[in-house]
């Protein structure tokens, strides 16, 4: 074993190829991406990251800066459960969840990282190994593209051997939504996995309503349909709506997805390893769930999630999301016939651009 000795935090602007809009987050024209590079005594490095839909990035470079040195000092690099327990109590107070969780995050995946390159293993074998290809499904970013434009990305999704899409929905009017439900439904043909995605647009009833009209298109699960404050009234869209729910990438606790898991609020839990506390507590999560007889979905950063995923025995989809990182990473998630494959690099095998991400410098 080797004791932490050095961290080098990043903070970098990624503008986006194309302005991409959903219900609640309006026009994203760029996110933001904190990234950890974290070294041992013997000069190994673990790197981790997490982002934001453009604000807030500040905050968690603060933390990462100001915090987290002090707190991993004369610390072991593998006692990570240690770390993430010692980090999460020293920060509680001013923050148990918002930027605070997210530069957890990071730092918990940099440490996942690095014990996994020592150990010479990819990190989803590292973590336990069940299946190296985990089905995946395009996530667009595209409520307020025109349906022509919706189908014609639809399309080239499907020519980068995507197999599953998902679509938002939470236009102003319920019957605007219905029509492009529709519309790819019949794009996509029966019985192809088809999501769509809310983004905590409706009140209860409205999601209930919504969920009832969408009922003839299959949809494999309605996402987020309310704010992700209310169980109670997730629970209510689970039992009236007639169709699955997937939630879960706003929750930023272990505890806050018990509470969902045992009120019957959610048929898909959906952590993203860069909110949710990292790698330590996704896999809790994801054990917890496989507990409930539930499978378990994710939100976000594909090239390290997908590793999370290949570990779960439970998993179900693998989101490709919008805020990609390809031109910034030596080797991008790799998708063939509907299935991502878990790379056999040491660790997570996401290599930085550090000189290209130099340039968009936040």
């Amino acid at each position: 074993m080797a004791k932490l000795a050095a961290m080098e935090p990043g903070f970098y602007r990624i503008p986006l190829p194309e302005v991409l809009t959903d219900s609640m987050h309006g026009e994203m024209r760029a996110f933001e991406l904190n990234t950890v590079r974290l070294k041992d005594e013997d000069g190994a490095e673990g790197v981790g990251y997490t982002y934001t839909v453009g604000r807030n990035g500040a905050a968690v470079d603060a933390i990462l800066r100001r915090e987290m040195p002090e707190i991993f000092a004369g610390e072991e690099a593998d006692h990570i459960e240690r770390l993430w327990q010692k980090a999460w109590w020293a920060l509680h107070y001013g923050g148990r969840g918002g930027p605070t969780v997210l530069a957890i995050s990071a730092f918990d995946m940099a440490l996942w990282d690095l014990k996994a390159k020592r150990a010479g293993l990819p990190l989803w074998n590292f973590l336990g190994g069940f299946d190296q290809k985990v089905p995946c499904y395009a996530g667009g970013i595209d409520l307020d593209l025109p349906l022509d434009k919706l189908l014609r990305q639809t399309d080239d999704n499907l020519a980068k051997g995507f197999r599953a899409i998902k679509m938002k929905v939470g236009r102003k009017r319920l019957a605007e939504d219905v029509e492009r439900v529709k519309a790819m439904r019949a794009h996509l043909g029966e019985d192809f996995p088809l999501m769509a995605d809310a983004n905590m647009k409706w009140t209860v009833d409205e999601a209930i309503r919504a969920a009832r009209a969408f009922q003839p298109y299959d949809l494999t699960w309605i996402e987020e349909p309310t704010i992700p404050d209310d169980p109670a009234g997730h629970a209510r869209i689970v039992r009236e709506g007639g169709l699955p729910v997937a939630a879960g990438e706003n929750l930023r606790t272990l505890w806050e997805f018990k509470q969902y898991i045992a009120a019957g609020a959610v048929t898909y839990p959906e952590p993203d390893v860069t909110n949710c506390g990292g790698v330590t507590p996704f896999m809790k999560i994801a054990h917890l769930a496989e507990a409930f007889n539930l499978p378990v979905t994710t939100h976000g950063a594909h090239d390290v999630t997908v590793h999370l995923l290949a570990a779960c025995p439970n998993r179900s989809f693998l989101e490709a999301h919008g805020f990609g990182l390809d031109r910034y990473i030596a080797e991008p998630l790799v998708i063939e016939e509907g299935f991502a494959m878990a790379p056999d690099r040491p660790g997570h095998g996401v290599q930085f651009d550090w000189a290209g991400l130099e340039e968009v410098k936040g």
